[in-house]
């Protein structure tokens, strides 16, 4: 507390899908009209939920101010106390939430559809490792202390790991295919990390720093953070949609999906980049924050099916809520502080997460 993925290729032939095996894997049977129906009313709700998160973090703090109060000052900004408490503090926290929630919950759907995982977190390609890695450098050796300062070294950290990643998966006569990408990032991810603390146990002062940073949290971040991270996720958020036809065509196995015409390769070098793109200037805004990317995905298909364009949407509806809410209940639970959101969400997301596993939601993409 602180203060203020059964794999669907044999031979390269697709196989039946889980959920015509077993009807309890299979997404609610909505076809035709009235599934493009119950798909937008859901995201019409999922909206809705959205908006009415953002506007409960707005109001809710670890000050009370009354619903009146915030609802006046929200539209009609007068200078006062609690104008600034509005619009210099919960306003660029609550949209912050917003853009970290879709990066996060884009890149982990995304992420498990390249690597037909569904263990697959934003992490996976040694992206939340590269942008500790550069908050590191930036402490130890730079002695930067603002968070405008070191999100741009973590964010180029970031890049640097993807970067190898995708270089050390395509290395040779072999494409960069799922399995090679995840073992490059289980290399990348150890080297890094046993970088990190070889510095951070050297030196106490960016220890203390840095164990702020790496809980995660939205916190203490204002309006040039939220300005800083909105074009690259926005870059990445335009990449990830225009991939989802083809991660649909990929889910068949390669060799169904160059004869429809998708250019494999090309394909997942630009998922590695978007990935890069959301879950570095996420990373890089409000330090790691587990769950929301692995189990977020999973509760999208249930609702939706396998198709990546409904995945991909309503993930980026379903976990802003969930950061967004998560911050709300810290900033309760911890008044006068507050618990930081990486820590809420990790006790909301992993039990929800283990009751995904539960009912044997879990299929390989």
């Amino acid at each position: 507390m602180s203060l203020s993925v059964e794999s669907r290729v044999v031979s390269g032939q697709p196989t039946e899908h889980p959920a015509e095996k077993d009807p309890d894997l299979a997404a609610p049977p909505r076809t035709g009209r009235a599934g493009a129906a119950y798909r937008g009313l859901g995201l019409a709700l999922g909206l809705a939920a959205l908006v009415l998160t953002g506007l409960l973090s707005v109001w809710v703090g670890t000050r009370g101010i009354p619903f009146t109060a915030t609802w006046n000052v929200l539209w009609n900004p007068d200078g006062s106390e609690t104008s600034v408490i509005i619009h210099d503090y919960r306003i660029p926290r609550t949209l912050l939430g917003l853009l970290v929630g879709m990066a996060l919950g884009l890149a982990g759907a995304l992420m498990q559809a390249l690597t037909r995982n569904p263990l697959a977190d934003p992490g996976m390609l040694g992206v939340n490792l590269g942008a500790s890695a550069g908050v590191v450098v930036a402490i130890a050796f730079f002695g930067v202390a603002a968070p405008l300062g070191y999100v741009w070294f973590a964010l180029a950290g970031a890049a640097a790991a993807s970067v190898g990643v995708f270089l050390l998966g395509s290395s040779g006569r072999k494409i960069a295919s799922p399995e090679r990408l995840v073992v490059a990032g289980a290399a990348v991810t150890a080297v890094l990390y046993a970088f990190n603390w070889a510095i951070l146990l050297l030196d106490p002062r960016a220890f203390d720093q840095f164990r702020f940073w790496t809980v995660g949290s939205l916190a203490g971040r204002y309006h040039d953070i939220v300005l800083m991270a909105l074009p690259f996720i926005g870059v990445g958020l335009v990449i990830a949609l225009f991939l989802a036809p083809s991660l649909n065509a990929l889910a068949m196995g390669d060799q169904m999906g160059r004869a429809l015409g998708v250019n494999v390769g090309r394909t997942r070098a630009l998922g590695a980049v978007a990935v890069m793109l959301l879950c570095g200037a996420a990373t890089a805004a409000a330090g790691p924050i587990g769950f929301v990317g692995l189990a977020v995905p999973h509760i999208a298909r249930f609702v939706v099916g396998p198709d990546q364009r409904w995945v991909f949407a309503y993930s980026m509806l379903i976990a802003p809520v969930l950061l967004i809410g998560s911050d709300i209940v810290g900033r309760v639970l911890g008044a006068p502080g507050e618990v930081q959101v990486g820590i809420v969400t990790a006790f909301i997301g992993a039990p929800l997460f283990i009751a995904l596993c539960r009912r044997r939601k879990l299929v390989m993409l």
